[in-house]
């Protein structure tokens, strides 16, 4: 049973079909219901048709803008039905083609969010069936969810129950793989490279060494880097305004849970390595004195850390305790989305053993982040290795899709409290 469950959700059939009622003819049935007798259908109709030709291009556009499964696919959702109701109202443009742009509008966010949610379950349900090469650098793949996997020892190994051939295409084949692999592509068997496919289904980037190739491939976009700024102290600001009075009772019930300031401030490393004060609203007794040499150990939060408080514990798994840092955000010291910033202790002992710590700080720290959304809170050594490669996919990757998707989890972690101390 479990073999069939993920086989449905990630059909096409299935997926075009919910798709096109839920974003096609939802919107248009309820819009039409609504329809006074002096208003033209038309405008309804024409609506109806034209997204459903948006969903087709949008479909077609996201199953062909990556192969990869995991987080490339998740992250192509979204441009790809932009560019298809983008197409749509260019011709209705340029046609004078008569459409409503608040049908539109909804059947735009609906679509988006049927294929995102049923692309995300059937990612989860799936088991992806996979023959590894074992030539070159080979990924531990066993280890991963939802992951099968085939060694094959011989390029005649049959592949008839396989959903991919992984190989390290960096490495110069003998000549009968390269034959092999050169049929398996005409059979239209996907292809993967090793390094590429671990990094979708992780959704994290294993540096070994930073060359030239490395730094270059993770270097993160100017541009967007400008205009997320730009973004962030806009959304900020209005962000800031409107929650003026939940930020003011928050204040209050923290200084009526425990004596102490309302707001816990601590240096944090930020961008490009600089130092900067953030603030958010304080979750823990107070601390007279502290023992010399505790500076790293106070500043790591411990499973049930019996200082958290009662409305501490609430603020930190509804992570309402960030608010304070949009102050942050319009000093321009932290932005929205980014990797999260630590304390100067634990950075510099974090920088002291692990190799290319510091690359983190090339882009603004953020109150959310790829790795919060996908391994959650973490403070020794070896978990921070493996949140640093998240970092680094983040910084590979960094774009809009990428963000957005991290904002979807965020709102899922707000509600189920996911990796909270």
């Amino acid at each position: 049973m479990n073999n069939l469950r993920p086989v449905i959700w990630n059909r096409l059939r299935f997926q075009l079909t919910g798709g096109i009622i839920a974003g096609a003819v939802l919107p248009w049935f309820a819009r039409y219901q609504s329809l006074s007798p002096e208003q033209n259908p038309a405008l309804i109709n024409n609506t109806f048709l034209g997204t459903v030709v948006a969903i087709l291009i949008g479909v077609w556009l996201m199953r062909n803008l990556t192969i990869y499964p995991g987080s490339e696919t998740l992250s192509a959702t979204l441009p790809s039905f932009i560019a298809g109701y983008g197409i749509l109202i260019i011709v209705f443009f340029f046609f004078r083609i008569p459409y409503n742009r608040g049908t539109l509008l909804a059947a735009f966010v609906l679509t988006t969010l049927w294929f995102f949610i049923t692309s995300a379950i059937a990612q989860q349900r799936r088991v992806l069936r996979i023959g590894l090469v074992p030539l070159g650098e080979t990924w531990p793949f066993h280890e991963l969810p939802n992951v099968s996997v085939r060694v094959l020892h011989a390029p005649d190994t049959s592949v008839a129950d396989l959903d991919a051939i992984v190989v390290d295409l960096r490495v110069d084949l003998p000549n009968e793989w390269d034959r092999r692999l050169a049929d398996y592509a005409l059979q239209r068997m996907p292809i993967y490279h090793s390094k590429h496919l671990a990094e979708s289904l992780t959704g994290r980037v294993e540096l070994v060494h930073l060359s030239e190739n490395s730094a270059g491939s993770l270097a993160p976009r100017y541009d967007y880097m400008v205009a997320k700024s730009i973004i962030d102290w806009v959304a900020a600001l209005v962000a800031g305004i409107l929650l003026l009075p939940a930020l003011f009772v928050i204040a209050v019930l923290v200084r009526l849970s425990s004596p102490g300031p309302a707001l816990f401030r601590q240096e944090r490393m930020g961008y490009q390595g600089r130092p900067f004060t953030m603030y958010k609203f304080r979750t823990m007794r107070m601390l007279v004195d502290s023992e010399p040499g505790q500076a790293r150990s106070l500043a790591m939060t411990r499973d049930s850390d019996d200082r958290v408080t009662r409305i501490g514990r609430f603020l930190r798994k509804s992570r309402l305790d960030e608010l304070p840092q949009l102050f942050n955000i319009l000093r321009g010291e932290m932005s929205w989305i980014g990797p999260r910033p630590e304390a100067m202790v634990l950075s510099h002992w974090y920088e002291e053993n692990i190799p290319f710590y510091r690359y983190r700080h090339v882009i603004r720290p953020g109150i959310a982040g790829w790795a919060q959304v996908r391994q959650g809170h973490v403070a020794e050594i070896d978990e921070v290795r493996s949140k640093l490669y998240y970092d680094f996919y983040y910084i590979k990757h960094y774009s809009p899709w990428i963000d957005l998707l991290i904002v979807v989890r965020t709102v899922w972690i707000m509600i189920s409290g996911f990796g909270a101390r």
